[in-house]
This record gives C-alpha cells, sequence and structure tokens, in this order.
C-alpha cells in the first residue's frame, strides 16, 4: 500500500517537504547500511584473522607431532636392536669361552654346545623371535611352510611328513618358512 501525496503540485514522496530532507534521509540510509557493512567488515576480517591464526597453530601443531613421532620410530627401531644384540652377547660370551679350552672333550664340547643353543633360543624367545617347527600330520600352510618335496605318506594328503629345517617368525611375520616335505594325495 503506498501513501499518496497531499500536495500533487510536488513530486516529493509524502513525509518529506524538500529535496534536500529527501537526499538526507537517503544520505542518513546509505550511511547507515555502510556503517552495518564496514561493521561486518571489521567482525569477518577478525574472524578470518582468527582462523587464520588457529589455522597455523594447528598446522604448527601436526607438523610438531609428526616429528616426534618420526623421532619416537627412529628411537624405536635403535632401541629394539640395541635390546636384541644385547640379549645375543651372552651366547657370543660363551662360544668364546668353549673356544679358549683346548682340550675339551668331545662329550664337554656337545655339553657347551648344548648349554649354548639354549641361551640363544632364550634370546630369540625373549625378543619374540618364535621357531615354526610343525610336526608330522601337521596341515600344510603356505604362509609359514615351504614344501620341499611332495612324497607318498600314509599321512593325510597335504599335511607335513618331514621337517627339514625349522622355519621362524617375529610377532606374527614369517622371517623363514620352516622346510617340509608334504604328503602327496592317494
Amino acid at each position: 500500500m503506498s501513501e499518496t501525496n497531499p500536495n500533487p503540485t510536488n513530486p516529493m514522496p509524502a513525509g518529506y517537504q524538500s529535496t534536500e530532507e529527501m537526499i538526507a534521509a537517503q544520505f542518513a540510509n546509505e550511511s547507515d547500511a555502510l556503517s552495518r557493512a564496514q561493521a561486518d567488515l571489521v567482525e569477518l576480517q577478525a574472524k578470518s584473522a582468527d582462523l587464520a591464526d588457529q589455522f597455523l597453530r594447528a598446522k604448527a601443531e601436526a607438523d610438531n607431532a609428526r616429528r616426534r613421532a618420526e623421532e619416537e620410530i627412529t628411537k624405536a627401531r635403535k632401541f629394539a636392536v640395541e635390546s636384541f644384540a644385547e640379549s645375543l652377547l651372552p651366547v657370543a660370551d660363551s662360544l668364546e669361552a668353549g673356544l679358549i679350552i683346548k682340550d675339551a672333550t668331545p662329550e664337554q664340547i656337545r655339553e657347551g654346545a648344548q648349554a649354548t643353543l639354549r641361551q640363544l633360543l632364550a634370546a630369540l624367545e625373549r625378543n619374540k623371535v618364535i621357531a615354526i617347527n610343525p610336526a608330522a600330520g601337521t596341515k600344510f600352510d603356505p604362509h609359514q611352510h615351504q614344501a620341499i618335496s611332495v612324497v607318498p605318506s600314509e599321512l593325510e594328503a597335504n599335511t607335513v611328513v618331514t621337517l627339514l629345517q625349522k622355519g621362524y617368525s617375529i610377532a606374527d611375520r614369517v622371517l623363514r618358512p620352516a622346510l617340509v616335505t608334504v604328503a602327496a594325495p592317494k
């Protein structure tokens, strides 16, 4: 609904006496709009600066976390090898001590070798190196066993007949598969 102009000779909208008043009112409206836009701009610039600061801090934090993780991995590898080597030192000591004895009997050499082997196996076990030693009749597992040959046998097909060489795994990862012969299908 539009207001009608009470003075038809004056083309001014109702409520304005002169062109100057109308221009002043428009200027005031535009000035208010400009002030609001400037206030919005200042607010958005402040938010933008805050977000940029947050982004830079988050990026720096992520970079620091990545660097710390890389350092931890490097340390873990270094100390894991160090721990493994440290557990093998008694084995080396036993072998050296056995070699010092010049006139050892075969029985003494055998006992020393058995004791040294026990030390070695204990050191491997402490470091999570586990023997893969399948018994005859164990189902052939291509992830842990390597079949050297397939032989006729009374055992069920695809089972281990004989173990030729133990395998070893570390933390569920096969270092070396066990070498086996496998029963042929009947």
